[in-house]
C-alpha cells in the first residue's frame, strides 16, 4: 500500500520534469539531485536535531 502511494505522490514530480525538460530546460540528473537535496537537507536536519535532541 505504501509502495502505490509514494508512487502517486512521485506523479507530479515527474511530470513537472518531463515538462521542463521538453520546453529546453536543462534538469539535473539523479546525482545532480542528490547534490542538491544534500545540500540542503543535511544542514537542516543536523540543525534540527542540535535545537530539539540537546
Amino acid at each position: 500500500f505504501m509502495g502505490a502511494n509514494t508512487y502517486i505522490g512521485n506523479a507530479p514530480n515527474f511530470m513537472v520534469f518531463a515538462i521542463a525538460r521538453h520546453r529546453g530546460f536543462k534538469m539535473p540528473g539523479f546525482f545532480g539531485y542528490m547534490a542538491w537535496s544534500g545540500a540542503v537537507l543535511i544542514p537542516t536536519f543536523l540543525i534540527a536535531g542540535y535545537l530539539f535532541f540537546r
